[in-house]
């Protein structure tokens, strides 16, 4: 399998490039609004889609992607609430182990069912330790996932956790304050999960401005995703982007 966009994000953290991508919840986004996020990404720079969400319960998956593919080139990369929710449309599915959580199901069981189907997509499939952190709300994640998050002060849990998918072969590590999170991940858990892991971190979940955003890079996050707070005002896109990207590259 090559490894087209995950040599990316490897090189790109290498030389301390910052990237941003806009989540985008097929069920919370119409399909005729989204030519105007797309504008809006274009326009701010922004590096890739992620599509998906905890349940997917309308049919809009499919035409959701094909809508972006067809009116950009932005890499659209798979999120997905379950490794069942595939669609060859994309360019790349984040393969998720819950990592931080303790339900079978999520860890290896219903990885093992979608085995075939992901294998036969096409897609290129990355290995990503997902991480839940207590965000002072209750999620869709950790209400579908049925487990309990890393509490928001536990940054030795964290960085083991983190430490631990990284030594079981995760190409990716995933922290989650969750879609609508109260409090978004601290700068001090980013850090010390950073520090400790090679691998490309990805940071989402209550990031709700360009300064938040700015500090979370600065801290060690590789990828910025905005989700929730886009659907409110998908104006703050560029904001935030310009704060990604404006964290200076080291060759």
């Amino acid at each position: 399998m090559k490894y087209k966009l995950y040599n990316q994000l490897v090189e790109n953290k290498k030389t301390g490039k910052k990237s941003f991508s806009v989540l985008i919840d097929p069920d919370k986004v119409d399909i005729s609004a989204i030519e105007q996020l797309v504008g809006l990404s274009i326009d701010a720079k922004v590096d890739y889609f992620f599509v998906g969400g905890s349940l997917i319960i309308s049919n809009h998956l499919d035409a959701c992607i094909r809508q972006i593919k067809s009116t950009c080139h932005i890499p659209v990369i798979l999120f997905p609430g379950s490794p069942s929710q595939v669609s060859s449309y994309a360019d790349a599915l984040l393969y998720l182990s819950l990592i931080s959580g303790r339900n079978p199901e999520l860890l290896i069981g219903q990885h093992v069912l979608s085995a075939t189907q992901v294998k036969n997509s096409g897609l290129e499939i990355i290995s990503t330790g997902y991480m839940v952190v207590d965000g002072g709300a209750p999620t869709a994640v950790t209400y579908i996932s049925n487990a309990t998050p890393i509490p928001a002060d536990k940054n030795d849990i964290a960085m083991c956790t983190a430490m631990a998918g990284e030594m079981l072969g995760m190409k990716l590590i995933y922290m989650d304050a969750g879609s609508g999170a109260k409090r978004p991940i601290t700068e001090t858990m980013i850090e010390n999960v950073a520090q400790n892991i090679e691998v490309p971190l990805i940071v989402g979940g209550g990031i709700t401005n360009p300064e938040k955003a700015y500090l979370n890079c600065k801290a060690g996050a590789d990828i910025i995703v905005v989700g929730n707070a886009i659907e409110k005002d998908a104006s703050i896109i560029k904001e935030i982007s310009d704060a990604v990207h404006s964290i200076p590259v080291t060759i």
